[in-house]
């Protein structure tokens, strides 16, 4: 599942690394899609 869902986030959400967004100044709501994105991944990587 998380491995789908990895897979639908690289395709739908932004990539903040792409944008060279600094972290600091990262808004709220995109602190929360890298917290998410984050979590998404380390969970598809260890199954």
């Amino acid at each position: 599942m998380y491995k789908f869902l990895a897979k639908l986030n690289k395709i739908l959400l932004p990539s903040f690394t792409k944008q060279g967004l600094d972290i600091s100044k990262a808004k709220k709501w995109q602190m929360a899609i890298i917290g998410y994105r984050a979590y998404v991944t380390k969970r598809a990587l260890g199954n």
